[in-house]
């Protein structure tokens, strides 16, 4: 039997980080952060223990690197689905929909994140994080950003203190009310992206409470 080619083994190492990252999100929003070992994750992966340290210095980072991967597919999707637009201000409000999204459908997944990147390791640069940062930089470029290196971070900043708002322990804001700062920041019209409630033109449905309509009609 010949050697597998370099570019055969390098698919296989990526399949492998792939399943590892899936199983974190899987196993950590079905029970939670503590409740999750290293092992666990290994066997939902089909991979062995020693993968996981070969990949990941340590659980935290792992997890970090899984959200990120699930930040990163899920703006993927919503940025690229039909109808597709090249629209900036129709592809920002899609980006700041799939963020909020995530904190609305998994709550116990994103509030985990949150608390990992506030500890002493703080946030970590991987390929996941790179990959979903370069996303929203597009993002922002398309809107009419002329200076990406400035408004990139900060959107990042709001999206990230609406997340943590939505996820707050005990005081948590309306996602429809934070949706519509971020939309008035941004002179976006409320039936851009995918509000909350049926479906309108140009979005998909998920589920949400319904809220009263609501419109930002600020111009930039």
């Amino acid at each position: 039997m010949s050697p597998r080619s370099a570019e055969v083994n390098e698919e296989l190492r990526r399949r492998s980080r792939e399943r590892l990252l899936q199983a974190t999100v899987e196993l950590v929003d079905e029970r939670g952060y503590e409740a999750t070992t290293l092992g666990d994750i290994a066997d939902r992966a089909g991979s062995a223990r020693g993968l996981v340290s070969y990949y990941f210095p340590g659980k935290r980072q792992l997890l970090q690197s899984a959200v990120h991967r699930l930040m990163h597919r899920t703006l993927e999707a919503a940025l690229e689905r039909e109808p597709h637009t090249e629209d900036g201000r129709e592809r920002l409000a899609r980006a700041i929909d799939a963020i909020l999204g995530l904190a609305v459908d998994r709550p116990r997944l994103m509030r985990t994140h949150m608390a990992g990147i506030l500890q002493a390791e703080g946030f970590v640069q991987c390929p996941e994080q790179q990959r979903l940062a370069a996303l929203l930089r597009d993002t922002v470029q398309r809107y009419g950003s002329t200076d990406v290196d400035t408004d990139y971070p900060l959107l990042r900043a709001l999206l990230m203190g609406a997340v943590f708002a939505v996820l707050l322990p005990g005081a948590p804001m309306p996602h429809a009310r934070l949706r519509a700062e971020l939309f008035q920041r941004y002179g976006l019209d409320w039936e851009l992206g995918v509000p909350p409630g049926p479906a309108r033109p140009g979005g998909t449905s998920r589920p949400a409470p319904a809220v009263p309509g609501q419109s930002s009609k600020s111009s930039k």
